[in-house]
C-alpha cells in the first residue's frame, strides 16, 4: 500500500520552520515499512524546509518511496496531488489527535491510536 504522510504535525510536534518534536512517529512508520508498505512524504514544505523533514526521514531511517509525489503515478496522471491509497494528516478529519501543552501548542496526531487503527485493519 502507498501511504501519504503529513510532516508538521503528524511526524512531529508543529514548529515550522524548524522540525518539531518526537510523538511517536518512528516506530509505527517502521512498522508500515516493515510489512511492505511505500510512504510518501507529503507535506507543504519546501526548499530547506522540505530538506529538513527528508533530513529527519533519513535519520531516523526510514526509507521514502515518494517525496511530494507518487514516483508511480506518473504513468497514468499529469495530476500534481500525490495519489496513495491512505493519508495520514493531522488535517484530516477522522485523524486521531492528542494535546499536550508541554510539548506543543497545538494538537497533534496521537500515533498510539493511530498504531491501534493500523493493527485493526492488518496493516501492520
Amino acid at each position: 500500500m502507498e501511504i501519504a504522510v503529513d510532516f508538521d504535525g503528524t511526524c512531529v510536534t508543529h514548529d515550522y520552520p524548524r522540525v518539531g518534536k518526537d510523538i511517536g512517529a518512528v516506530p509505527v512508520l517502521k512498522a508500515l515499512v516493515q510489512k511492505g508498505h511505500k510512504l510518501i512524504l507529503w507535506t507543504m514544505r519546501s526548499g530547506i524546509g522540505l530538506e529538513a523533514a527528508v533530513n529527519w526521514f533519513k535519520e531516523n531511517d526510514i526509507p521514502l518511496y515518494g517525496i511530494q509525489i507518487n514516483p508511480g503515478q506518473q504513468s497514468w496522471t499529469s495530476s500534481p496531488k500525490a495519489y496513495a491509497q491512505l493519508y495520514i494528516d493531522d488535517a484530516a478529519l477522522g485523524c486521531y489527535l492528542k494535546e499536550d501543552k508541554d510539548l506543543s501548542d497545538r494538537a497533534f496526531v496521537d500515533w498510539a491510536l493511530v498504531e491501534v487503527a493500523l493493527k485493526e485493519k492488518g496493516l501492520i
